[in-house]
């Protein structure tokens, strides 16, 4: 375990991960989801994570470990196509995670969601936030539609609202 993780997390006051998504950032980033699915049939859910709790701390459990967790925990996987997606940000450890469902995963490869992590990365480094994960979105939506287009029968399956964690 890092000294220096544990007290970031540890310290990070959770309203500051609040206050950079706002509720009025978190109605645009439900709204680009929203739009989103419209265009595919997979279904993609956002969730922002403050900070870890002391438990995973001590375990050094990582983001991807741990963005692992929260797709299971809001039923990501529970489509009929096998087709969710999650774009998960670890806010203290300015670390983003994009876990996709087995039917996703057969199509779109660990280096395409990687590089859209790399992206939203360089533009939360520069304090882009909001436009940094609209951006994600934009380019999952891409890979969605591609992979995944839309049909006459294209149900919302899960929640367009992005969770802050």
């Amino acid at each position: 375990m890092k000294i220096k993780r544990l007290i970031k997390h540890l310290l990070l006051p959770p309203w500051l991960a609040r206050r950079t998504f706002s509720p009025a950032v978190m109605r645009r980033i439900e709204d680009a989801v929203r739009q989103s699915e419209r265009l595919h049939r997979g279904e993609l859910r956002v969730a922002v994570e403050a900070s870890l709790d002391l438990g995973p701390l001590l375990r050094n459990q990582s983001p991807r470990a741990r963005a692992c967790e929260v797709f299971a925990q809001l039923g990501v996987w529970d489509t009929a196509d096998n087709s969710g997606v999650l774009l998960y940000i670890n806010w203290v450890d300015r670390d983003i995670e994009i876990v996709a469902d087995r039917g996703i995963s057969a199509r779109v490869t660990q280096a395409q969601w990687e590089a859209i992590c790399r992206v939203m990365e360089q533009a939360f480094r520069e304090q882009r936030f909001e436009a940094g994960l609209l951006e994600g979105i934009r380019q999952i939506t891409t890979l969605l539609a591609q992979h995944f287009p839309a049909t006459a029968d294209n149900p919302d399956e899960l929640g367009n609202r992005p969770v802050l964690l």
